[in-house]
C-alpha cells in the first residue's frame, strides 16, 4: 500500500452510474439511475428525464425548495431503503460562501450528490524539534467507520453555524478542548474529494486546522463517539498509513497534507510527492 492509494479510494467512483442534479439550470449533484426514477413519482418538485434531475423551476424561494424536498425526503423514508434523518441541515450551495440554495437534512446530502463540508483539527504536541499527534480512535458504535482512527477533532458542518463555531462545539464535545485554547488554532487550508458512498456520491471539502496544544493536555471525549486518545510519534502514524486502513476514509488525505506542510515528507525520500500534492486538492 502507498499513500497515493488512499487519495485514489477517496476519488473512486463511476460517472456513468449518475445523472446530473440540477436547480435553476446549475448543476449541483449527481443522483443515482434507479434514485432519479423514484423521484419522478414527484412531478411536482422534481423533473427527472434520461440526462437529469431538475428542481422544479416553480421552486423560487429557498424556503419553499427546502419545504418541497423536505416533504419527498419524509415520503421516501416511509417507503424504505431511504437513509434515516439526522435531524441536522446542510446547505445545498455550489461553493462555499454562496448563499444556500435550499437546506435539506445531512442524510440526504450524498443522495443527490450535493457537496458537504466539514472541519479537522490537527493536534500536536510540539517536543523540542520534534513533535507528536493526537490521534483518536472512534467508538465502536459509530454507524460510519467504527473503531477505526480519526483526527483529533473533525465533524460536519451544519446549516446554521460558522467554521470557527463549528470548530469549538466539536472540540469541546470529540476532544474536551477548552474554547480558550481552541481559538489559537489555525486554518491552514481545505482539501477536496469525491467518491462513491453507500447512499450515492460524496463530493467533499474538508477544512483544516492545526492546533499546538501543550504537554500537559490530553484530550478527553464527552459525546461518546471517541473511545481512546493516543499521543503518536510522525513515523508511526506514516508506518501505519502505509501498511493498513485503520484510519477513517478521508483521515489520511489530513494526515498526508500534515506531514507535508510540516515537512515531514519530502520530495527526495517520497517518490509520490507531486502525485500526493495534486491529488489533496483535485476534489475541490
Amino acid at each position: 500500500m502507498s499513500l497515493l492509494d488512499h487519495i485514489e479510494r477517496c476519488n473512486a467512483f463511476d460517472p456513468a452510474d449518475y445523472r446530473p442534479f440540477e436547480i435553476s439550470n446549475r448543476p449541483l449533484g449527481a443522483v443515482r439511475h434507479h434514485l432519479a426514477e423514484r423521484l419522478a413519482a414527484f412531478p411536482g418538485v422534481f423533473n427527472v428525464t434520461d440526462g437529469a434531475v431538475r428542481l422544479d423551476d416553480r421552486l423560487v424561494l429557498p424556503t419553499h425548495r427546502t419545504t418541497a424536498v423536505d416533504a419527498v425526503l419524509d415520503q421516501l423514508r416511509r417507503e424504505g431503503d431511504f437513509p434515516k434523518a439526522l435531524g441536522e441541515d446542510y446547505r445545498v450551495v455550489g461553493q462555499w460562501g454562496d448563499a444556500p440554495l435550499l437546506l435539506i437534512d445531512r442524510s440526504a446530502i450524498s443522495v443527490f450528490g450535493l457537496r458537504a463540508f466539514g472541519v479537522h483539527l490537527n493536534g500536536y504536541v510540539r517536543q523540542g524539534d520534534s513533535l507528536k499527534l493526537w490521534i483518536a480512535q472512534r467508538a465502536a458504535d459509530r454507524k460510519v467507520e467504527p473503531n477505526k482512527l480519526d483526527n483529533m477533532v473533525a465533524g460536519g458542518q451544519p446549516a446554521r453555524l460558522g467554521l470557527r463555531e463549528n470548530l469549538i462545539k466539536e472540540a469541546a464535545e470529540e476532544a474536551g478542548v477548552p474554547q480558550g485554547m481552541v481559538e489559537g488554532a489555525v486554518p491552514v487550508g481545505a482539501l477536496g474529494y469525491c467518491m462513491a458512498g453507500e447512499w450515492g456520491l460524496k463530493p467533499d471539502t474538508l477544512f483544516i486546522y492545526d492546533l499546538e496544544v501543550p504537554e500537559d493536555f490530553t484530550p478527553r471525549n464527552t459525546d461518546g463517539e471517541i473511545s481512546r486518545f493516543f499521543l503518536m510519534d510522525p513515523k508511526d502514524v506514516l508506518d501505519l498509513l502505509r501498511s493498513t486502513e485503520r484510519f477513517k476514509f478521508n483521515v489520511p488525505l489530513v494526515l498526508i497534507d500534515f506531514f507535508i506542510r510540516h515537512g515531514l515528507l519530502s520530495p527526495d525520500d517520497e517518490p509520490d510527492y507531486v502525485a500526493l500534492v495534486k491529488g489533496l486538492r483535485g476534489g475541490l
